[in-house]
């Protein structure tokens, strides 16, 4: 199993998830550049958070015109895991890989503490092996997502809500929401499943020393991937 940690200007986690990746998951991993045209000899792709591009115009959209991402939609269709935190889920949605937008948070400021989440989706290989309620960290300016009502419904027929903001119990509530996002969505997934967008950072859960481990419950899903090469 070979991770390829995509690297823009501006990209401020692509460390976090290149050593949680390499050391707490066990797979290999490699930094590629958005210049870059190749990702072959891969098996994922992840889209990691800051500030691509010091996020002028809107968040992600720049980066979701580099070079690289051309090949990363190449890739996502041919059902390869790609994963998208924080920005990387912006420039996900940006690229029109998932639906929806990230918005300005909804009192708009800069939010950066632990949140609670609850899989909706249970079949994706990013889900499946979510069977509680996991704590894990956001930082963001811009997480609130949004989308109308007629492809909010398209996403709950189709399960391509992935997680959801909950309170430490699992029930939905409006503290609990802390973005303001549409139905408390914190991350969604394209129809096939293998393409995951959330604002959490599960990179940055992986080990109790950090706080939570519960991040391991998402990015496990790569040993899985590997286990079937």
């Amino acid at each position: 199993m070979k991770v390829a940690v995509l690297r823009f200007p501006g990209s401020n986690c692509d460390q976090d998830a290149f050593f949680s990746l390499r050391d707490d998951i066990g797979v290999e991993v490699e930094y590629v550049w958005h210049d870059d045209y190749s990702l072959e000899g891969f098996d994922a792709v992840f889209v990691p958070g800051g500030f691509s591009y010091g996020d002028y115009l809107r968040c992600g959209a720049m980066a979701a015109r580099a070079h690289i991402m051309t090949e990363v939609k190449r890739f996502a269709a041919g059902g390869k895991p790609v994963i998208g935190v924080c920005n990387g889920f912006q420039v996900l949605c940006e690229a029109g890989l998932l639906p929806g937008a990230l918005l300005l948070n909804e009192k708009q400021k800069f939010i950066c503490k632990d949140v609670y989440l609850k899989a909706e989706n249970r079949t994706s290989i990013w889900t499946r092996g979510v069977e509680s309620v996991i704590r894990i960290p956001i930082a963001h300016g811009e997480g609130r997502y949004v989308a109308d009502d007629t492809l909010i419904a398209e996403l709950e027929a189709k399960g391509q809500i992935a997680f959801r903001y909950v309170d430490a119990s699992g029930e939905r509530t409006d503290a609990a929401n802390v973005n303001g996002s549409a139905h408390a969505i914190a991350g969604v997934l394209n129809e096939a499943g293998n393409v995951l967008g959330l604002m959490p950072h599960p990179e940055r859960a992986t080990r109790e020393l950090l706080g939570s481990a519960d991040g391991l419950t998402i990015l496990n899903a790569l040993k899985l991937v590997a286990s079937n090469l």
